[in-house]
Parts: structure tokens; sequence; C-alpha cells
């Protein structure tokens, strides 16, 4: 592979796994300053920065393809939605669409979000103080996710470490180490219970309807497997994230009370701001051109989501949290193309009542900086822990 003498001139040998993980914003930031779309050797690979050709190589299958053993999730839980392309990733998706559709996710899951973020509540208001992400956000996910799948003789404690294993799989892979062996383990639970709920025939289940198509079990657990962890990673973080932009700029927890309307808008700045895939992998499938890069057959493509969400070419001012930026939802945080995910309309569905009911039940909500992280993460991306308080006086 040749790598163009313009792009290898800028500095980006000195960008480092663990620079992206920790704060990859300026590190994009210079990168796409150079060029769009440029040659890092930490990733091993081509990193996209700008939002248009991000766009491009997202939309254009055929040549920045999912498909490839390389492909970390799929080491993990083997072929599935994610990680096929063409007409096998049509037959492994459309048997889960019909689900996540905009009026299907208000009129099948309002209820049990509504519901389920009340309960969790309900336990935390009394207390005065949370973290908001391991005792709210994560919860909350795992048990829309399992009321979706049909999962519901499982423990959320038990999907939640189904899920953690599973991230903590793919982290590895992504950054060159071994996945170890507690995602396998976790994935092969996960299997088997997808099995038992397959061979219970519950009519009201995503996965019993789905095994009446054109999928094997094996099929149904791999494509269960990714909803469920990005179901539940894409709404943890959507919820920390917007909690940590909500309460680390001031005024903006006062402007949601005064004028709720604007919640809608707050969650697709911050969304745009940190998204909670900061990447998606892509390989090659020919030898071919983007934004002036030329990129051989088999090379990695890395489409920097965070790095297209701050490109100052679309956003103004792209670092700041803006509650009213008039183009905030046209951030790329659920990808695009074919690979659009599939669970947004939900995620965000999810995120608008558990941050309205935050802000209505948990008077005088504030972060407690001093146990508060930043987002970390190089693949997925969000604070360890968001700690709060609150005032407990009428907290119900």
């Amino acid at each position: 592979m040749v790598v163009n003498g313009e792009t290898a001139a800028y500095g980006a040998a000195d960008v480092s796994l663990a620079s992206l993980a920790e704060d990859p914003h300026p590190h994009l930031a210079a990168l796409r300053a150079q060029a769009p779309v440029a040659w890092v050797p930490a990733v091993g690979g081509w990193m996209v920065t700008g939002r248009d050709p991000a766009l491009a190589a997202m939309r254009d299958a055929g040549t920045f393809t999912v498909d490839d053993p390389r492909f970390t999730t799929a080491r993990v839980t083997g072929p599935s939605m994610l990680s096929l392309d063409g007409p096998e990733h049509a037959r492994h998706r459309e048997p889960f669409t019909e689900p996540f559709r905009p009026r299907a996710v208000q009129s099948s899951f309002a209820g049990t979000v509504g519901r389920e973020t009340d309960r969790l509540l309900d336990g935390l208001a009394p207390l005065g103080g949370a973290d908001l992400r391991r005792q709210f956000a994560g919860p909350l996910a795992a048990v829309v996710m399992a009321e979706v799948l049909g999962l519901r003789d499982v423990p959320v404690s038990g999907i939640l470490a189904w899920y953690d294993a599973i991230v903590s799989a793919v982290d590895a892979l992504t950054r060159g180490r071994a996945a170890g062996d507690e995602g396998a383990a976790a994935y092969t639970a996960l299997r088997a219970a997808v099995a038992g709920t397959v061979d219970a025939g519950r009519e009201d289940s995503l996965l019993v309807r789905a095994a009446t198509g054109a999928l094997q079990t094996h099929e149904i657990a791999s494509n269960a497997a990714v909803l469920l962890f990005g179901g539940i990673e894409t709404t943890e973080g959507m919820i920390t994230n917007a909690l940590l932009h909500i309460l680390g700029t001031p005024g903006t927890d006062e402007l949601l009370r005064q004028q709720p309307e604007v919640l809608d808008n707050v969650i697709e700045e911050s969304l745009r701001l940190e998204p909670g895939a900061a990447v998606v992998d892509r390989y090659a499938t020919r030898d071919t051109e983007l934004a002036g890069a030329h990129i051989a057959a088999g090379d990695l493509v890395v489409v920097s989501l965070a790095g297209a969400n701050r490109d100052p070419a679309v956003f103004a001012d792209p670092d700041r949290f803006d509650p009213r930026r008039p183009n905030a939802r046209s951030h790329l945080a659920f990808a695009h193309g074919p690979h659009y995910c599939l669970g947004a309309h939900l995620a965000r569905l999810e995120a608008r009542v558990a941050l309205r009911a935050c802000l209505d039940r948990l008077p005088a909500l504030r972060l407690d900086d001093r146990s508060t992280s930043s987002p970390y993460g190089l693949v997925f991306r969000k604070p360890q822990r968001l700690t709060a308080h609150w005032d407990v006086r009428d907290a119900n």
C-alpha cells in the first residue's frame, strides 16, 4: 500500500489508541485539518474524520463493507446484520425491523419505558444521590431490550453482565488484544437463553417471530446479541452523555424546565457532540479513492462518527454544546446507509422519557464533579461514572 506524501507528512503517527480513547476530539480535528481521510498507524488503517466522506463510505457498502473476517463484533458473536452486506444483510435484518419503526416503537414500548423509568426513580429519589449511569441508564436500557426481545425470564443483572462482557471483548479486539473467555461465555449463555425463548414459542417475542422466517436459531442468537448490546450501549450512552451535557452546561437544566420542547434538540446536540459509538469499521473491497486518499483493496477504513459530528464545514463552533443548534440532527451518531441503527427511534424515546423524568422528579439535580468522569472509550464512549445529587424533599 502506498500512502500519499501529503497525508503521511502529518503527525498521525503520534496519534495513539490511548489518546483516542481518552479524548479523541483534538486529535480528530488535527487529522481533519490536514486531510479528511488519513492513514493512522495506531489503528492500522484509514481514519475518516470529514462528514462528507463519512457519508460516502457508509452509503457505499459495495466498496466499503463490514463483511470481513477482521470485523470485531462478528469474531465474538458470529455473523449478523451488523457484519453482513447485500442479500445476507437483508435476510438477517428484515425479520427484526417491524418493532423498531417509529409508530410501532411508540405503541409497543412507550408504556414499558415510562413504567420502568418511574420504578427506577421511585427507588433512587429518596437516596438524594446515585451513579445515574449504573443505577439508572443501564438498568433502564437492559429492561427495555429484554422486553423488546422477549427475554423475560432473564434477570436484568444477567443481561447487564452479558452486555459488559461482550462489549469488553469487542473493545479488546479493537485494541489488538485477545478477547478473553468472558465474552465467549456471555455469548454462550445468551445463545442458550435465546434458544429457550424460541422453544417456548411465546407469540409476543420478537425472537419467536424471527424464527418463523428464514433465520435459524444460531442466526437469531447472533442478531439478538448485537441488538442487545447495541440497544443497551446506545441508550445507556445517550442518557448518560446527555445528563453530563445538561448538568455540566450552565443554564441548560433551567432552560429545559422552562421550555420542555427544547429537549429533543438537546438530545440530538448531545449525540452530535459525544456519540455513544465513536467509530464504525469498514473494509475496502477494491482499490478506490475517498476524499483524495488512495485506498487499497483490503484496507481498514475507520469511519469516525465523532470526527464527522464535529466537522466545522457543517457545524459552526463544533466543540460547543449548543442546546438550540439549528442543524444538530445532521449528526451521524446512528451511522448511515444500510447499517443505520435499527433501534434509533427506540433509543430516542428512552432518552426523552428518562431525561424528562430526571429533571421533573429529582429536585435541584446536580453533578458531583469529584466522582463524575469524562466520557471515555475507543469505540463506545460515555462516563464510567456519572454521580449526581438532588434534594430529597418532595422528590416523589
